[in-house]
């Protein structure tokens, strides 16, 4: 079964745009699970321009469904996810100054700093995942740090899907059988939305987990929170 972990980034966006508590985002994260997401994602930049590392610590308590930390593995980043411990922590390798992540992981140059943070993070019981692109041998590198999981970029599947579809997946359909191969279980997410997400999970094999925040935030503009997590399900059921 293909599980819907919901980022609640762009709740956090909104509350900041404005100051105060409002929305709130631990009471989003309580409503997601509620509505049947089965997990929480966050992704707390250096900046805190979005979701803040006090909001971070702030979920983990009130939740009981799977939390997913996202992050560049900074020492900062990682005192933080030690301290909160999380079901599973996926490293990116964002600069502090990008808007959206918007590359995968360049395993074969980070590999050693990467074992190395997965080690350590495998020692306190937390899943790891490496945000990465559709590279075979990236993916077998990354199979070499020791990671549970790679969690596949997903936005160039997305820009071409409205010209050609199948075209559009097959590099994924790849990676994923070599991640399934190398013993690596897969995540995948950016720009998964109502129009390509049932397309991706139908042809691209053991796909555990897809995160999504900005489509879904964005359609529950329209439908509403409860409605958009189940529109949202359906997609992946």
């Amino acid at each position: 079964m293909t599980r819907l972990s919901v980022n609640i980034n762009k709740i956090a966006t909104i509350r900041n745009a404005r100051g105060g508590n409002v929305p709130n985002v631990t009471d989003a994260a309580i409503a997601c699970q509620k509505f049947g997401a089965q997990g929480i994602t966050v992704h707390p930049r250096p900046d805190e321009r979005h979701i803040r590392y006090q909001d971070v610590r702030d979920i983990k308590p009130i939740i009981t469904t799977e939390f997913n930390i996202e992050g560049y593995p900074s020492q900062r980043f990682l005192d933080l996810v030690l301290e909160v411990k999380p079901d599973q922590v996926t490293m990116v390798p964002d600069s502090h100054d990008v808007i959206t992540s918007n590359q995968g992981w360049n395993v074969i140059k980070y590999e050693r700093f990467l074992r190395d943070v997965v080690v350590e993070l495998q020692h306190y019981g937390i899943r790891t995942s490496l945000f990465i692109e559709t590279d075979l041998e990236q993916i077998e590198r990354a199979a070499a740090t020791g990671t549970n999981r790679i969690e596949l970029y997903t936005e160039p599947y997305a820009s071409k899907y409205g010209s050609d579809r199948s075209r559009a997946v097959a590099p994924y359909v790849r990676a994923a059988g070599k991640a399934l191969e190398l013993g690596l279980e897969l995540n995948a997410g950016h720009d998964l939305s109502l129009q390509n997400l049932r397309f991706f999970k139908d042809n691209v094999p053991g796909l555990q987990e897809v995160s999504i925040g900005h489509a879904l935030i964005s359609d529950a503009l329209y439908f509403g929170l409860e409605k958009t997590i189940r529109l949202y399900l359906d997609q992946i059921s």
